[in-house]
């Protein structure tokens, strides 16, 4: 038998064309299913633009909360984010906030639909803000990227536009900053009173800064400045920090260096990567290192307290690796133990002494605590300020205030226990 009619045989055998049938089915549903994996990578990869967000980013939050009120609105699947906030009458409200949930979304954004897919990793967690490893996957259509950079300039813009009139606090939190609580209501530049002049020269040399970027570099000097507010404690200086940092719009990030985690490293690294448009603070920095020239018992006394060195302190406020465009405040309460290493030029740049209660800054405090029109409350301010200078004891703004407090409504009672200031505060 030759093969043709063998290959004949084999065709009238129905139990082999039933077979042979079979198995060309399987090849050919393979085949397209093969062919349709290949078309969906080669259509995904060339018609498809993706984008991933971590959680570790700082337009993460705000993508999701743009998300929430401006794509997936009708989306049935969220999570909560309860919040609380103060009002201006100094009530405390309750804000529940829904985002979308673990789990893939769709909305329309521009006549293109974009896939949401928000995924959380459960064996893996974010070392800094010791939760779970989240992210966010924006798949749409077509290549072009600026989709994207348009969703998240809106949510930029929606963060920035929530926050507008507050200041922002910032935390080190393991090799990030991190906001620290809910963003505070600006306080006027006008509510800390200081002596004649000084708060408007301080704003103007932070104006002057911020407007003159070409002039440092047309020069070649480092674009920073560094400010040391000293003097005795409850006279204002941080509560003018936070108020200056209002008036310029920007935020305050709040460094200690007494922690026992913070290394020089650390240190440098934090002050590297500050957030854009905030003000550096280090309080009490005389309280963290002791001047190199003090007695050797002090020095004792001091040892072990803090794991950064000042010269790690000084190579990242002015090393050859320190950032530009920053603006650093540092306070104390007692200048004459701060190492001059610390305070020379290039490094503070700016000193300010703010210290015991003028005469006009009594009479200031009084008028704005005693708020109303009538002249009689300037006569009383200057009486009070007469009074208080009388007795020739030192007194801080913040022990006046906390008088000022015994006696809310009694401007007349004030001018009566002056006496009782230093007992009451």
């Amino acid at each position: 038998m030759t093969i043709v009619e063998y290959f004949q045989s084999l065709s009238d055998n129905p139990y082999f064309g039933a077979g042979f049938g079979l198995f060309g089915l399987g090849a050919g549903a393979a085949i397209l299913r093969k062919g349709l994996q290949g078309g969906m990578i080669y259509f995904r990869r060339h018609y498809m633009i993706t984008l991933e967000v971590p959680c570790r980013d700082k337009s993460y939050d705000w993508l999701l909360k743009w998300i929430t009120y401006k794509g997936a609105r009708k989306t049935q699947h969220l999570a909560v984010s309860t919040s609380f906030q103060q009002t201006d009458t100094g009530y405390v409200t309750t804000k529940y906030e829904f985002i979308p949930s673990i789990g893939t979304h769709f909305f329309r954004y521009r006549n293109n639909w974009i896939r949401v897919e928000r995924t959380r990793e459960q064996q893996m967690h974010d070392v800094n803000m010791g939760m779970p490893f989240e992210s966010v996957h924006l798949t749409a259509f077509g290549k072009d990227r600026g989709i994207y950079f348009e969703i998240l300039e809106e949510a930029r813009q929606m963060a920035l536009a929530e926050h507008k009139g507050k200041t922002i606090m910032y935390t080190a939190m393991g090799h990030e900053w991190r906001q620290f609580g809910h963003p505070k209501k600006q306080r006027p530049i006008e509510s800390v009173i200081l002596d004649t002049g000084i708060a408007e020269k301080i704003v103007k040399d932070c104006r002057e800064f911020i407007d003159n970027v070409s002039w440092y570099s047309d020069r070649g000097i480092p674009y920073r400045r560094g400010y040391l507010l000293h003097g005795p404690p409850g006279c204002g200086k941080s509560s003018f920090i936070t108020a200056l940092a209002g008036d310029l719009e920007r935020g305050i990030c709040v460094l200690n260096l007494s922690d026992r985690l913070l290394s020089d490293d650390r240190l440098n690294h934090l002050l590297a990567i500050a957030p854009q448009q905030t003000i550096i603070l280090l309080e009490d920095i005389d309280a963290v290192f002791v001047s190199r020239e003090e007695s050797a018992e002090v020095k004792a006394a001091y040892q072990g307290l803090n794991s950064v060195t000042l010269s790690g302190l000084l190579n990242a406020l002015d090393g050859v690796a320190s950032s530009e465009g920053r603006i650093l405040f540092m306070t104390t309460n007692y200048l004459d133990r701060l190492d001059p290493a610390l305070i020379r030029p290039g490094r503070v740049d700016y000193k300010e002494y703010i210290g015991w209660c003028s005469a006009t800054q009594l009479e200031q405090m009084f008028v704005r605590f005693y708020q109303s029109d009538d002249k009689d409350t300037e006569r009383l301010a200057k009486e009070f300020a007469q009074s208080v200078l009388a007795h020739k004891r030192n007194v801080s703004p913040a022990q006046i205030q906390g008088f000022f407090m015994f006696f809310k409504n009694e401007p007349e009672a004030v001018l009566n226990n002056v006496s009782r200031i230093w007992e009451l505060t």
